[in-house]
């Protein structure tokens, strides 16, 4: 590359040129003199102080150079979201803790109170014991106020553990300052029937409507195996239907929306069974963000990026090598 006219090169400048650019660059990065004393003390205008720090910069006697702090990610951060497409991430160490839930919770929440913007219709799964403990962590902000939040799948499920997806939303709408709109339906129904009868049903029409607004849709993302949390509340599927979409290839899903590897869904009679917002309406909202981690959801999480169910993520530095498994990480 050759060398621009206007912007010499070390070589193109004489000895005394480049110990005068050497001289005010010390004073001013290293001793911290401002330009106006820099300009005094050497009998210059401050215009050729502000030029000859630009000159030192051009010619590489400054150089900016960015340290990252211990547990901070940055650089595997961007290499996730050039290489998959994503708007944002977030990498953090759970270490050998094995408690990625709670490391991945304290991670998200702060995340999601710097995010949200006023306005902002949000919608969030229900049974996520990952979004719980992010919900959990998150503190209210001064003068932020989302209009509405609203359950994606349907939020009713064994009494003991329903308190849970109730819970989710309500400290949310809290925090946020949001209108809650729950869905008094479980996330799961018995037949297709039935899925059709509710969605006529008045109480769950101004949640559908939300559906086609969101700005925001907060998601965990799930294995075939169902979550423990998932399994008490009575919306998991059977053994039977999980060993079904394993012969159709599902790996993973998104509020009950199986998919295969490469994140395209599984065309199954599940599928009519699910109360939930629809495949397009989630693909079409602008920020959706998966909360998850764990070697289990190596395959489900890449999945879900890869498909398009997500478009930012929150993960863990184990599941960030699995998702760039050329790129060495540092040790935990």
């Amino acid at each position: 590359m050759g060398v621009d006219p206007v912007r010499p090169g070390v070589a193109d400048l004489g000895v005394d040129q480049l110990r005068l650019l050497a001289k005010i660059a010390r004073m001013y990065h290293e001793q911290g003199i401002k330009q106006p004393q820099i300009a005094a003390d050497l009998n210059l205008s401050q215009s050729r102080v502000s030029r000859l720090l630009r000159q030192a910069a051009d010619v590489g006697i400054v150089r900016t150079v960015v340290t990252l702090p211990d547990g901070v990610y940055t650089d595997i951060e961007q290499e996730l979201e050039r290489r998959y497409g994503l708007l944002d991430s977030v990498v953090v160490d759970a270490g050998r803790s094995g408690e990625v839930m709670q490391v991945l919770g304290a991670a998200a929440a702060p995340y999601l109170v710097e995010t949200l913007t006023s306005g902002d219709a949000v919608g969030i799964s229900s049974w996520s014991a990952t979004l719980l403990a992010t919900v959990e962590a998150m503190r209210p902000k001064t003068g932020l106020a989302v209009e509405v939040v609203t359950q994606l799948v349907g939020g009713v499920g064994d009494a003991h553990v329903q308190v849970n997806a109730t819970r989710l939303l309500d400290r949310f709408a809290t925090l946020t300052g949001a209108r809650p709109l729950f869905l008094p339906t479980p996330g799961l129904v018995q037949s297709p029937s039935v899925r059709r009868a509710l969605f006529d049903d008045p109480a769950v029409t101004g949640v559908r409507t939300a559906w086609k607004r969101l700005s925001v849709a907060i998601v965990g993302i799930g294995s075939v195996q169902p979550s423990p949390l998932l399994q008490q509340s009575g919306n998991a599927i059977g053994p039977e239907h999980q060993q079904k979409l394993h012969e159709l290839g599902a790996v993973g899903d998104v509020c009950y929306r199986f998919f295969d590897r490469d994140g395209k869904l599984i065309r199954s009679p599940f599928n009519d069974r699910v109360f939930g917002i629809d495949p397009d309406d989630l693909k079409v909202v602008p920020r959706r963000i998966g909360v998850a981690g764990g070697s289990a959801k190596f395959d489900a999480i890449a999945a879900a990026i890869k498909g398009g169910w997500i478009n930012t993520l929150v993960t863990d530095l184990e599941t960030a090598g699995h998702l760039l498994q050329d790129r060495p990480l540092p040790a935990p």
